[in-house]
């Protein structure tokens, strides 16, 4: 049975964490199926956007699979880890796929722990209800969050902050993580599906080059002083820059209609 719902239409692709009676805990399984959804959204042109979430109403995902690593961890199968994939199977994640360029929405209800936060700190948007839970609870198990965590949390809000909630464990309610830019928007939980929506139809909207170039220029050029940022070339502004898209923004503005986006 597939740990994942994967769907493609209208542009947009739909990835389901699909084992809501353990939380959407991932197992080696759901990161080997999450690998090849991965790799067809990168090489699928006619995907604009992806909406990342979980299924059921209890959590978005806690994280790794804690009982499979247990049991692994017994049998010898299961080496020490660090941070990233280095090689193992089912990988990279998301968290781990640094040249990808196509938006990905996280639409986050109930827990988001562990994995999970980190599969939510990777993606561009975050949408969640008012009863999801965030936290890094990776250092009371011994362990570190080694999928991004403890990288992405310390530059996607204060470091003290961070630090605060790596180094405790300690849950973050979503009007927190909203206070702290960590997510874009919260809503009740019975209006999340239709909040999602909304950011998609906004992406939609805009021109795929122009929204690939915009993600590519912020990740690649976070670290430059400005007028490197500036002096940088970048692949997808390039492409954006000479298409035919470029052109027709301002034609249809200018003819006052709605412009079609061809993504070339």
């Amino acid at each position: 049975m597939s740990r994942v719902r994967y769907t493609k239409a209208g542009h947009v692709a739909r990835i389901t964490l699909d084992r809501p009676e353990v939380l959407n805990a991932m197992d080696l399984r759901m990161h080997e199926e999450l690998g090849e959804v991965w790799d067809d959204v990168e090489a699928d042109d006619d995907v604009w956007v992806a909406v990342l979430t979980g299924a059921g109403d209890r959590a978005f995902s806690v994280g790794q699979d804690l009982k499979e690593l247990a049991a692994r961890t017994r049998t010898g199968e299961a080496a020490p880890a660090t941070f990233g994939s280095r090689g193992r199977p089912g990988f990279p994640r998301l968290t781990e796929r640094f040249g990808m360029c196509k938006p990905v929405i996280a639409k986050v209800r109930g827990y988001a722990l562990g994995g999970g936060f980190e599969l939510a700190l990777a993606c561009d948007i975050v949408v969640a209800s008012s009863d999801a839970t965030f936290a890094l609870p990776e250092a009371k198990l011994g362990l570190v969050a080694g999928a991004g965590g403890v990288f992405r949390l310390t530059r996607q809000i204060p470091v003290k902050a961070a630090m605060g909630f790596l180094l405790t464990g300690r849950p973050m309610d979503a009007h927190r993580a909203f206070d702290l830019g960590l997510v874009n928007e919260v809503v009740p939980a019975a209006e999340l599906d239709d909040c999602a929506e909304r950011w998609v139809a906004d992406v939609l909207r805009c021109a795929p080059l122009a929204v690939r170039a915009v993600k590519e220029v912020v990740s690649r050029s976070a670290h430059l002083p400005l007028e490197s940022a500036f002096a940088e070339r970048y692949v997808w502004e390039e492409r954006r820059m000479h298409s035919r898209d470029a052109r027709e923004g301002p034609a249809a503005f200018a003819e006052k209609r709605e412009p079609r986006w061809e993504a070339r």
